[in-house]
């Protein structure tokens, strides 16, 4: 339950920075869009996608297992 509630937490994070951005370059903030992008994709490689890997994995041996 507890990763449950911290997934949807990050979840929410990067929702709402990305919205930002968003809101930065419909206002003409473009280094600012860039420089959130860039952190975000920085976010996703080195902390999310390492997780997403091994979750990807653990389903399909669970579902070599049945």
């Amino acid at each position: 339950m507890g990763n449950t509630i911290v997934a949807f937490v990050h979840l929410g994070g990067l929702l709402a920075a990305l919205a930002y951005a968003i809101v930065s370059l419909i206002q003409g903030n473009v280094p600012r869009f860039g420089l959130i992008i860039v952190l975000l994709g920085i976010y996703y490689i080195f902390l999310l996608h390492p997780a997403v890997k091994k979750e990807i994995a653990r389903r399909k041996a669970f579902k070599t297992k049945k």
